[in-house]
């Protein structure tokens, strides 16, 4: 039994959070028609939690930066759709209480749940009750409460708030039509009753015996004739209409700024959110709005700040085709520009991945789109192989035959492709695929952008490097002679094609299909045009 939350309780909080999530994330999803019904807010509430544990698993050991501060930077920072845009707003207004002081014993947390739940109500522009921010405050009362009666030990107030915000969750029905129709609780709300309960559970090592999230029958719903509408009943709210999720992470921005930003928005649209959070380079914001004008809202954005991270969702749900039996498709992760069309010429479905990257949800709606019953994706990158893979699982949970193969570079996915066979069984097309990826060596010349210690020695900026694997194994100072070098090595282990993948450099075209014709003539050389921005070469060797 923990008497106050110490660095290493939250770390414990926080991986316990995302262990509930993960586990009710398809609960979570079904529950979820407001603001918008498009199931995802317990794929959101995951996505966030998961951010806030990786940057505290990638903060040094020792590090001197309080653990609520890391925690809240990588929940905002990564935070996904209206109710994960939320979940960091309390993060953070539970770190601007805690980070940096003593270990938060239970007034000194209720006082901090309390001003969490009131900064998310700031950061949300129309607040409705009977939705997430409604459990939120809820739980915080109870908190205090708890303290104001004189149960003031951490675990007392722990499972005060979880169990308020449990009956508020409760109560949500009662306050949103569009929820009582459904036969739901509010999906935000119930989420953060998990946090809640994760919570209770790392200060009590028990955790809190609750009944399972279902549907509900509707209210008022009976056998037999209607008598009219209850008159405790609200007036029905209308489906939403069509329209698009915009969000986006805003740096060099400052408050006045974003005040202006927030009006322009509120003009635009609804489910507006922002969220501010500190970071080595200077504050950023987390901006969640839902709009019919797609481009005026960005054009907000560029205005108050440096937009990045830009995603862009239908707010309808997209009802993906019932999959064709015995179809096969291939969904390959690519920069935009001639690798894609290299890729969609190979007949593969693409995901454009963008300076933002890519997220799973756009992998699954690729799957699910292509309407094809097996489905390979090609990550093409290794930091994408995570979320093609949490796509994957979700995909098999709507019937689909989903396997990844873990490409690390788009010519290792150009290998995997070019075996693809439909006439194989899906297991052993998998097999092949990714045998051909594997016996792909796969290299980049590069030029460095800042001052590193990289495998090769220091570089500076503007120094040409030359990798293979993802590791540096040259530095200099004209490109033709890192690659031509880093040819030299690749070839040395053996080595019957290489496939070039060039950018515009025609000097660096030409001098490295010279050195091949001279030293390697034996090789096969294919070439292609439309490497990635900021990568001079991309070198496969099979």
């Amino acid at each position: 039994m923990l008497r106050a939350l110490d660095d290493a309780a939250v770390g414990q909080w926080c991986r316990a959070a995302v262990d509930a999530l993960s586990a009710a994330r398809g609960r979570l999803d079904d529950l979820n028609v407001f603001p918008v019904p498009d199931g995802d807010t317990g794929t959101n509430l995951l996505a966030t939690a998961r951010a806030a544990l990786a940057e505290l698993e990638q903060a040094p050991p020792g590090g001197t930066e309080p653990v609520w501060a890391v925690m809240a930077r990588g929940a905002v920072l990564g935070a996904l759709g209206n109710s994960g845009t939320i979940l960091a707003q309390l993060v953070r207004g539970l770190a601007d209480q805690l980070a940096g002081q003593p270990p938060a014993d239970g007034p000194t947390l209720a006082a901090a749940l309390q001003k969490a739940a009131d900064t998310a109500y700031g950061a949300v522009a129309d607040p409705e009750e009977g939705t997430f921010l409604t459990v939120a405050r809820a739980g915080a009362e109870a908190a205090g409460a708890a303290v104001a009666g004189g149960h003031t030990g951490l675990a007392e107030v722990v499972r005060a708030a979880a169990d308020g915000a449990r009956a508020a969750l409760e109560r949500t029905p009662g306050q949103l039509a569009a929820l009582r129709e459904a036969g739901v609780v509010d999906a935000g709300g119930a989420g953060l009753c998990l946090v809640l309960d994760a919570l209770v559970a790392t200060v009590t090592g028990v955790g809190p015996d609750r009944p399972p999230l279902v549907r509900r029958p509707r209210h008022g719903a009976h056998a037999g004739h209607h008598h009219g509408p209850d008159p405790g009943d609200l007036p029905h709210q209308p489906p939403a209409g069509p329209g698009s999720e915009v969000q986006y992470l805003l740096a060099g921005s400052d408050e006045a700024a974003v005040a202006r930003l927030r009006d322009r928005l509120a003009a635009l649209g609804d489910s507006l959110v922002v969220v501010g959070v500190d970071t080595p380079a200077g504050r950023e914001w987390n901006v969640h709005v839902h709009v019919s004008d797609v481009g005026a809202a960005i054009e907000a954005g560029i205005e108050a700040g440096r937009p990045h991270r830009i995603s862009v969702s239908p707010l309808a749900p997209v009802r993906s085709p019932a999959p064709v039996p015995g179809a096969r498709a291939v969904v390959a992760i690519v920069p935009d520009g001639g690798l894609a069309e290299l890729f969609r010429g190979g007949g593969a479905t693409v995901v454009p991945c963008g300076p933002g990257g890519v997220t799973e949800d756009d992998v699954l709606a690729a799957v699910l789109g292509c309407g094809a019953a097996g489905v390979v994706v090609l990550p093409n990158d290794a930091d994408l192989t995570a979320p093609a893979a949490r796509a994957a699982e979700r995909a098999r949970e709507e019937g689909r035959e989903v396997a990844v193969v873990p490409t690390r570079s788009p010519v290792q996915g150009l290998a995997a492709l070019a075996v693809a066979d439909p006439a194989r069984r899906f297991g052993d097309d998998v097999i092949t695929m990714a045998e051909a990826a594997a016996a792909t060596r796969w290299a980049e010349v590069t030029v460095a952008e800042q001052e590193a210690l990289t495998s090769a020695g220091r570089c500076v900026p503007g120094d040409v490097l030359g990798s293979a694997d993802g590791d540096v194994l040259l530095v200099g100072g004209a490109a033709p002679a890192v690659a031509c070098e880093l040819l030299d090595r690749l070839l040395s282990a053996g080595g019957e094609l290489v496939t070039l993948v060039l950018g515009p450099d025609t000097d660096l075209a030409a001098a490295v299909l010279a050195h091949l014709a001279g030293r390697h003539p034996t090789v096969e050389v294919t070439r292609y045009d439309g490497a990635p921005e900021g990568v001079r070469l991309q070198v496969g060797v099979e």
